[in-house]
């Protein structure tokens, strides 16, 4: 009796890897790091300046006071600051983001797709098209052959 051996470690660990979305992830990952560094360019080279003639030259300086004195950064500040401004910045941030994947990613792969399901659905339409025309003259024929070798022949 011979026992069935099973994959090594390494060898799961391999099979794991070379997995497609395993590969995607890791590609969307990556170019999503790099992504963020162009968000963010732009959140800091156009958006806080355009904040900036409102007001303070950063969003991250925007807050509010709930408890008095409001003094100090870090360790030694007292009372109780709410830093809305960083919030307001990052959803700026995210919406940027992912406004530019929506338009620049999804929106033109899911028209691709479409069009390509659009051509792949008009291909099945012709080619059932083409098999029912066949299956009509085979038909004819069959009638032909039949009516050509007389009644009571069949």
């Amino acid at each position: 009796m011979s026992e069935k051996k099973e994959p090594g470690l390494m060898q799961g660990f391999k099979a794991f890897l070379m997995r497609g979305n395993v590969v995607d992830l890791a590609v969307a990952v990556v170019i999503g790091a790099a992504f963020t560094n162009i968000v963010n360019s732009v959140v800091k080279g156009v958006i806080n300046p355009v904040v900036g003639a409102l007001g303070t030259k950063s969003l991250d300086s925007y807050s509010s006071c709930l408890r008095e004195p409001c003094t100090g950064t870090g360790d030694t500040a007292t009372g109780v600051r709410i830093l809305w401004g960083s919030v307001l910045g990052a959803t700026l941030n995210f919406l940027i983001t992912a406004a530019v994947v929506y338009f620049l990613m999804v929106l033109p792969m899911a028209k691709f797709l479409a069009r390509q399901e659009a051509r792949r659905r008009a291909k099945e339409g012709t080619q059932e098209v083409v098999g029912v025309t066949e299956l009509e003259v085979l038909k004819e024929i069959r009638d032909t052959l039949v009516a050509q070798r007389g009644p009571g022949r069949g």
